[in-house]
C-alpha cells in the first residue's frame, strides 16, 4: 500500500509539471493582489511620511551669497545654521576679517582700527551713528549697558579695558557660542571669548536700545 500511495503522488507530480499544470496554478486562488500590495505600501509610507515634517533648508528666500555665510559661520561658532540670524552682520564682518591692525584707520585690507570698525559697522548696517573712539561709543545715549556675559547676543558691543589711565581702551563685537570680532596684533579677527587675555581685560557690554 505504501509503495502505490509514493506512486500516485508522483504521478500527480508529473501532472503538474505537465503542460496542464500551468491551468492548475491559474486557478490556484491569490488573495492578495499587486494592486492591493503597491496600495497597502503607499499606505505605509504616507503614514511614515506624516510622522516627520518637511525641512525647507531655504524657507526665508535667502539668496546664494546669504546661505554661504549663514554656513560658513554656522561652522565657525560651532552652532546649527537656524542660529545664524543677523545675516548682514556676518556678511559685514566676513569681508573685513584678515585685515592688520592699524591705529585710526579703516581701510579693507590695508589696516584697522576696532573703535572704527565697530562705529563703520552700525553705521552701514543698522543705521546707527557713533563716536570712533572707545570711550565715545561706551557713553553713547543709544547703548544699553550690561556685565552678564550670559545676556550676550548677535551684534552686542564688547568694552574692554587696557590701561588705568584709559577705563575704556577698545572694543569688539560679541557673534555667538563665545565667539567674538576683536582686533590684537594678529589683525582683525574672530577670536574665543574665554580666552584670559580678553577675559582680563572685558568691562561691559551694550546693546543698541528698542527705538
Amino acid at each position: 500500500m505504501k509503495f502505490i500511495n509514493r506512486y500516485i503522488h508522483i504521478f500527480v507530480a508529473l501532472l503538474l509539471l505537465s503542460c496542464g499544470a500551468k491551468k492548475y496554478i491559474k486557478d490556484i486562488p491569490y488573495n492578495y493582489s499587486s494592486d492591493e500590495y503597491l496600495k497597502d505600501k503607499t499606505q505605509q509610507k504616507d503614514t511614515s511620511t506624516s510622522a516627520y515634517s518637511i525641512v525647507d533648508d531655504n524657507s526665508e528666500g535667502l539668496s546664494d551669497d546669504t546661505l554661504r555665510v549663514k554656513e560658513k559661520y554656522s561652522i565657525l561658532m560651532g552652532v546649527m545654521p537656524k542660529d545664524i540670524k543677523d545675516y548682514k552682520l556676518y556678511s559685514y564682518v566676513d569681508g573685513w576679517l584678515g585685515t592688520p591692525y592699524r591705529k585710526q584707520m579703516l581701510e579693507k585690507n590695508i589696516g584697522v582700527d576696532a573703535s572704527y570698525f565697530v562705529q563703520a559697522l552700525f553705521s552701514d548696517v543698522y543705521g546707527e551713528t557713533f563716536s570712533k573712539t572707545p570711550d565715545g561709543i561706551f557713553r553713547s545715549k543709544d547703548i544699553q549697558l550690561f556685565t552678564g556675559r550670559s545676556f550676550l547676543q548677535e551684534g552686542d558691543i564688547l568694552f574692554f579695558r587696557y590701561d588705568k589711565s584709559h577705563p575704556i581702551s577698545d572694543v569688539g563685537i560679541y557673534l555667538h557660542n563665545d565667539r567674538i570680532v576683536a582686533c590684537t596684533t594678529n589683525g582683525l579677527n574672530i577670536y574665543n571669548f574665554n580666552d584670559e587675555y580678553f577675559q582680563l581685560r572685558y568691562v561691559a557690554a551694550g546693546r543698541l536700545k528698542q527705538k
